[in-house]
């Protein structure tokens, strides 16, 4: 199984896991060194103090001093609905381009399918363009 698929499958099972009933998401990233890092966003009583769903896989590989190379975000609607991958927010573009343009990341298709893309692809006007060596 290839690592893109893999992936999908990890925040899927989280998200099973962890809300067996109604809404659910979950974060999957892939390492440089292999190693699949989950995340969920937290449940905050202020809605103006939450984070991204991937935040938490971002923090530990800082932590860990790892490289992220892909990165998806999976939710559903209730447990009986599809799952959607959700293209990561600018704010996660942000975060995910500390390891450079070509981490892949999963994008929403109105078909479903498992798709990723580079950041580069995702963002081809980045401002970090403006700063690349020539």
């Amino acid at each position: 199984m290839n690592v893109e698929k893999r992936l999908y499958e990890e925040a899927v099972a989280l998200v099973e896991k962890r809300y067996p009933i109604g809404w659910g998401g979950a974060a999957a990233m892939y390492t440089i060194d292999r190693k699949i890092l989950t995340s969920v966003s937290p449940e905050i009583i202020n809605a103006s103090t939450e984070l991204c769903i991937e935040t938490g896989a971002i923090l530990e590989a800082h932590k860990l001093d790892t490289q992220i190379t892909h990165s998806i975000c999976v939710v559903r609607d209730e447990e009986e609905a599809d799952y959607k991958i959700l293209t990561p927010c600018g704010i996660c573009q942000e975060r995910l381009f500390y390891w450079g343009p070509k981490v892949k990341v999963g994008i929403y298709t109105p078909e479903g399918e498992i798709l990723y893309k580079t950041l580069e692809e995702v963002q081809p006007y980045h401002w970090y363009r403006a700063y690349r060596e020539k």
